[in-house]
């Protein structure tokens, strides 16, 4: 990426662009003719990353692979025969051959990455959460749509044929008016330890893989995977599991936008260890619709991380409440139709299946060849992962939060608005978004 270009991305994050939610693209893709395979840059090697780079390596070209771990970048680019094995994502952003980019980075890395990316632009495919905090969150659907590029949200439920048709049924009414929902993340994860700062390992650009957050020493227990429970990285497990049961959920309760008033109680219950966030948490979220009877939605989300009791024996999953029975769905491949009086509905279909393409990688090259949205869209990726966002901010701080949802701000707060953005490393670094 040029100067010029990061001048531009700089001043452009600062600014909220009219009609940014609106989708006005028809155009093509960048370089590649309709009928050449896409040239794709993998930001991020580690085992997301490198399955992401599997799947599209059978659909698209790998050009390029990057990393701040030499050996990770190294043995992605072996796997997958791409062309350039890189420690710096700017040289990605370079690349002209380069049609779209997948980022697979941890969570503090996502946004940032996914801008650059934008304004670079490339088609971004972005792991969830596509975002840190709420607000990097709102700078990338405007970046997404400010330079007409397709963003594609790694939330895959939304290309699975069992959950589309699952939500397809409830569209069509099969247990009537869907008012609430239910969801959880059950499963036993384990103890981080107590752990030190010490060197990073040989081959590692720390600095790198800091990025734009506050830089603070190397320690092994905030590193690979486990900087998922750490404020600095990651975004706990409501934000890692959780996403994607959250996504769907909101997906079959039909319900868009913000929420109005959001309620979170949670803490450490049972790890005695280094990790900041939860290991237990039950969140509520409420839509007032117009604010009629019958307009009103509620969504529960339930996370416990030291069970092997699971509901209905799925470690994940929802049920749907309609005003005339209910539904149990799972991305573990059950869908459950109960009618009135727990009478159960056998071999429920919906009556038009949804069209889908093979996946939901398949989705998104598809979708950049059409000029067309992508299934989980950078607007429904903004959506949900504003319900991951608020769930942290309410169980970190104990109590209520109630929304402007048109400003995306919390009424009368501001210790809680201020955990809707972050601290970025002090001194500035070049991926930091103006503004953020």
């Amino acid at each position: 990426m040029t100067e010029s270009t990061r001048r531009s991305f700089l001043q452009h994050t600062a600014l909220a662009s009219a009609g940014a939610s609106a989708w006005t693209w028809n155009g093509g893709i960048n370089a590649a003719g309709a009928n050449d395979r896409l040239a794709i840059g993998v930001i991020g090697c580690g085992g997301q990353g490198a399955r992401l780079a599997s799947a599209f390596a059978e659909l698209a070209d790998i050009a390029c692979v990057c990393d701040p771990d030499e050996s990770r970048r190294r043995q992605l680019q072996e796997k997958v025969r791409a062309k350039k094995a890189v420690a710096d994502l700017r040289r990605v952003l370079d690349d002209k051959a380069v049609d779209a980019v997948v980022v697979a980075t941890p969570d503090h890395w996502h946004a940032p990455a996914a801008l650059l990316a934008c304004e670079a632009g490339k088609h971004v495919y972005v792991e969830k959460p596509q975002s840190h905090n709420l607000h990097e969150s709102r700078l990338l659907l405007d970046a997404a749509r400010r330079n007409k590029v397709v963003v594609q949200h790694g939330t895959q439920s939304r290309s699975d044929p069992l959950v589309a048709g699952a939500v397809q049924m409830l569209r069509e009414g099969v247990i009537g008016d869907v008012l609430g929902a239910k969801t959880w993340n059950v499963q036993q994860r384990g103890n981080i330890g107590h752990e030190q700062p010490s060197d990073p390992p040989a081959g590692m650009d720390y600095d790198m893989w800091v990025g734009p957050a506050e830089f603070v020493p190397f320690q092994k227990n905030r590193f690979h995977y486990d900087w998922h429970w750490w404020y600095n990285f990651g975004t706990g497990d409501i934000g890692n599991d959780g996403t994607h049961e959250i996504d769907y959920t909101r997906w079959g309760l039909g319900v868009s936008g913000l929420p109005t008033m959001v309620t979170g109680l949670g803490g450490k219950y049972f790890f005695d260890d280094d990790q900041e966030f939860p290991d237990t948490a039950n969140c509520v979220f409420e839509w007032p619709g117009d604010g009629q009877v019958g307009s009103r939605r509620q969504m529960i989300f339930e996370m416990r991380l030291w069970s092997t009791n699971y509901p209905f024996n799925c470690d994940s999953g929802a049920e749907f409440y309609g005003t005339i029975g209910r539904m149990l769905l799972s991305k573990r491949g059950k869908v459950e139709v109960f009618g009135a009086r727990e009478r159960r509905i056998e071999n429920a279909k919906p009556k038009q299946p949804p069209r889908l393409v093979t996946s939901h990688q398949a989705d998104f090259l598809d979708a950049i060849r059409a000029g067309r949205k992508p299934n989980a869209d950078v607007s429904e990726g903004h959506d949900s992962v504003a319900l991951v966002h608020l769930a942290n901010v309410a169980v970190r701080l104990g109590r209520s939060l109630k929304l402007d949802t048109k400003a995306e701000q919390i009424l009368g707060d501001d210790e809680a608005n201020r955990l809707l953005t972050r601290t970025y490393r002090q001194g500035g670094h070049w991926s930091v978004p103006r503004n953020a």
